[in-house]
């Protein structure tokens, strides 16, 4: 290599876990085990760089990269004694790819390149002759399918027909002729869907499964799995070069899949499956049932021990639970890769407690071990415990949880009709890394075959699906859309039921009840307060709503919508009274009749947060949200007439009256008209009456014994002489309601931040504002200039898969735009009062990704539904760390 040339290859025995960037998880940790003294193949990465850089160059290699391959090659070969194509002692190779952040959606491994026509003779000497041709038609099928895009199924149905005419259920009852026969089999399906020879050469073999790794980065199932989790896509993937071992050398060979803790439970047990005379894919692709790991001790008992004594030494090398793939040559053992394991939010918990409790890791370290959006997996309904329906069937308890939804056998359909929020459940025979669209969508997944470490259960766990695997008593028809279960068929779009705590399956709906947190969960939650900044807040309008927050560690209400309160059945006539008024004194009627039931209301919020702050909203949507659709009262009225109605008749005269003001208060944009501050300005008895409502029940709250903390906010202001004169309405209105009940109240006057102009002018609107409020929902609609209801049912997922916007700006803050918004605002804001109050009420108050960013701005608090209040605590925590770490 030139000196100034970029390294594109490393020896395993070169790196270490630091370099996971440029080698990938699966090579840096594979560096990371050899320098321990584990047991691992002799091998090379080529680095997360070349990856990029051929990506970068429309897809053409670096120019120096092939060489360095070749060097690394040429090490590789002198260490292990033998060269890959050699007649005499060939090289056998693994090629894996190994993204920076373990994710499905991949290239399929490859086994066994370098066997073949002019290499297999070798093989059978040295290994035996079924050996040497089960390897040579393995690798055929491998190559094809994940290289050359041959069919899976043309293979396998090759494979088949083949077992049904020997009379044979296993891949393992097949002769060393049947197999050497298959080879030639499948040469001809090669040649058949390829149009051309199947490539004999294992350099340019070597070559071309390289380049097939650089390319799985950009199919489509990696982007949507990348895109479900936030994972940048200009991170690349490594390749994993490695020496063959094999698991499938006979009774004294193995391979398997192990965790060292349950990923389900958390629980510290054995937990993993193995496979005699067996390779690896055969285990995590569930082409054969595994046996549990326990079974291993007998039949392996010294490879068994030296995994059990591996398995400690790594876990607490890495402080985590590990997931471990392994294989057994002739009695010795080599791991083939070690990685922190997928596991369900109940099992993050347990672990990262118990670790805790162990000394292994500290509070921080725990907190690292869990992702935010874990704690929502947990805040999940399970299925009613009374439900008394029998199962029709039972598998594998895979990843718990509950699924309720529409059967659907294919990952496209699922796809296409959970995008468009209906609730399916995904039927497979097994899952593959093709079906991952499907399953990020899915309610669950039900699969026939495969165990626990399958690729089903590892992906569902991982995401917190809830998956029962192997159910093997089911029979699926994906031709005819059918799923037969003993006498139950149940067709595409029939109810179906998981439970994938028990593994039991259920062809009904069943009822859902609410989760209920276990003390892993608020040992957790507890550890995050101990560590965030950001105070916690919550959006409620009612005092249970407000309990319940508060059970979940609210530390206050971010928002109080009054207008909720407003669009009750009973109160709503009241309500359009006061709209339809066309005198000060009807309307002022009108308000009296809403103002005791507005005392009630917030009454009961008082007393759930006493001595909490309690930000209560004036009035804020438009004016026709609380009056009957245009048409619908333009129709009613023409229905009145046609019955032959006269002028004189009470109905028709009411329902003119009502369409005229209908007409009168509609508006173009009501989302941009007459709302908010300006209605509060336009007939300020409004806000007189709510403010009113509030004082008298904070003092209503006080007697009993209680301490409210009131705020008292004006939304949609623009200019600061709106909330100058606001602010003027409000504190006179206090003033009388105290003076008249001779007692005292301390209270503080803020304003929503919610528009662009707000923002920008924030130094002139904190004059008059006590705290600053973001009202991200409507600062994201009037910053970028889209309607939510609009944009969200039309073209935003669109531009969200077509990597246009990064993701929906509604869910997670648009950190440049709308969150420049917030920069300004603040920065200006705090320019004027250094110590002004700054929350955020909008629903990115309880996004992780958003709070992250509510934490660099300096914020003091986040405001969100109380389910999400956890979940806002635990992201400020990690918010504090991940900062830290920066």
């Amino acid at each position: 290599m030139t000196g100034g040339a970029t390294k594109y290859t490393y020896d395993l025995s070169e790196g270490d876990i630091s370099m996971k960037p440029l080698l990938g998880g699966k090579g840096a940790n594979l560096s990371e085990m050899i320098k321990l003294g584990v047991p691992v193949p002799d091998g090379f990465t080529v680095t997360t760089a070349a990856c990029i850089d051929t990506m970068n160059n429309g897809g053409q290699w670096p120019a120096e990269l092939w060489g360095q391959v070749e060097d690394s090659l040429a090490r590789f070969e002198e260490r292990a004694g033998r060269r890959l194509g050699d007649p005499a002692q060939p090289l056998l190779v693994s090629v894996r790819s190994g993204a920076v952040i373990s994710m499905p959606g991949m290239m399929d491994t490859i086994l066994n390149l370098g066997v073949s026509d002019e290499t297999v003779g070798s093989l059978a000497s040295e290994f035996g002759e079924r050996f040497a041709w089960d390897t040579y038609r393995r690798f055929i099928q491998m190559y094809g399918d994940v290289v050359e895009g041959v069919p899976h199924h043309a293979y396998e149905d090759a494979l088949s027909a083949l077992k049904a005419e020997r009379g044979v259920e296993n891949d393992t009852d097949l002769s060393a002729e049947d197999l050497k026969g298959l080879v030639e089999t499948f040469k001809q399906v090669s040649r058949d869907h390829m149009g051309a020879e199947f490539p004999t050469d294992p350099k340019e073999q070597l070559k071309r499964a390289v380049n097939a790794v650089f390319s799985s980065w950009g199919t489509p199932r990696a982007g949507v799995y990348r895109k479900a989790n936030g994972i940048p896509d200009d991170l690349g993937t490594a390749v994993n070069v490695m020496q063959m071992v094999f698991g499938n050398r006979g009774e004294t060979s193995a391979t398997g899949v192990c965790f060292t803790r349950n990923p389900s439970t958390g629980a510290q047990e054995l937990y993993g499956e193995f496979l005699v005379n067996a390779q690896g894919e055969d285990v995590v692709a569930g082409i054969r049932t595994p046996k549990p790991l326990a079974e291993m001790e007998s039949v392996l008992p010294e490879a068994y021990g030296q995994l059990l004594d591996t398995m400690r030494r790594l876990e607490e090398h890495h402080g985590d639970m590990q997931d471990i793939e392994f294989t057994v040559e002739d009695g010795k053992l080599y791991l083939l890769q070690t990685r922190n394991g997928k596991r369900t939010a109940p099992a993050a918990f347990k672990i990262a407690v118990d670790m805790v409790n162990e000394g292994k890791l500290d509070k921080a370290g725990a907190l690292k071990r869990i992702e935010p959006m874990q704690l929502d997996q947990l805040l999940h309904p399970a299925i009613d415990p009374s439900h008394g329906q029998e199962p029709v069937t039972k598998g594998l308890n895979a990843s718990p949880g509950a699924a309720v939804g529409e059967v659907v056998f294919d990952a496209e359909t699922a796809a296409e009709r959970g995008k468009a929020g209906e609730k399916v459940v995904l039927v497979r025979w097994e899952t593959t890394p093709d079906d991952i669209a499907g399953v990020i969508v899915a309610q669950g997944v039900l699969t026939a075959h495969g165990g626990m470490t399958s690729h089903a259960a590892v992906v569902a766990r991982g995401m917190g699906k809830p998956c029962v695997a192997g159910a093997s008593k089911i029979k699926i028809d994906t031709e005819g859309k059918k799923l037969t279960i003993g006498d139950t068929v149940l067709a595409e779009g029939d109810m179906i039921t998981l439970d994938g705590s028990t593994g039991e399956v259920y062809a009904a709906a069943l009822d859902l009840v609410p989760p209920q947190l276990n003390e892993d969960f608020n040992t957790i939650v507890g550890w995050a307060d101990e560590i965030r900044r950001l105070d916690v807040r919550t959006n409620a309008d009612t005092g249970a709503d407000a309990a319940k927050a508060r059970e979940f560690g609210a530390q206050g209400i971010g928002l109080c919508r009054t207008e909720h309160m407003f669009m009750e059945a009973d109160r709503l006539p009241a309500v359009r009274k006061m709209i339809l008024s066309e005198s000060d004194e009807a309307r002022t009627q009108a308000l009296a009749e809403i103002l005791p039931l507005q005392q009630e209301d917030f009454e009961a919020i008082f007393d759930a947060m006493t001595g909490l702050p309690v930000t209560v909203r004036l009035l804020d949507p438009p004016m026709h949200e609380f009056l009957p659709n245009l048409v619908d009262q333009a129709l009613l009225v023409q229905r009145l007439e046609i019955e032959g109605r006269g002028d004189d008749d009470a109905e028709l005269s009411e329902a003119r009256t009502l369409l005229a003001q209908v007409k009168k208060l509609t508006e173009q944009n009501p989302m941009l008209g007459t709302r908010g501050v300006r209605l509060a300005l336009l007939y300020p008895e409004i806000p007189a009456m709510q403010t009113r409502a509030i004082v008298r029940a904070a003092l209503a709250s006080k007697q009993r014994g209680n301490d409210p903390h009131v705020e008292i906010m004006v939304p949609i202001v623009a200019y600061a002489e709106e909330l100058k004169r606001m602010r003027a309405i409000i504190e006179d209105t206090v003033a009388e309601e105290l003076e008249a009940a001779g007692e005292e109240l301390d209270y503080t006057i803020g304003t929503m931040i919610e528009l662009p102009r707000a923002a920008v002018t924030a130094d002139q609107i904190a004059e008059h504002a006590d705290f600053f409020s973001f009202g991200t929902n409507d600062l994201t609609q009037t910053g970028v200039g889209i309607s939510r209801d609009d944009a969200e049912g039309a073209f935003l997922a669109h531009y969200v898969d077509d990597d246009i916007v990064p993701g929906n700006p509604f869910a997670s803050i648009d950190v440049d735009g709308v969150g420049g918004l917030v920069r300004i605002g603040a920065e200006k804001g705090r320019s004027t009062k250094a110590d002004l109050k700054l929350g955020v009420c909008g629903e990115h108050g309880g996004d992780p990704a958003s709070i992250a960013l509510f934490e660099e701005l300096g914020l003091s608090y986040v405001s969100c539904s109380p389910y999400r209040v956890p979940i806002a605590r635990f992201a400020a925590a990690r918010a504090v760390l991940d900062a830290q770490e920066k």
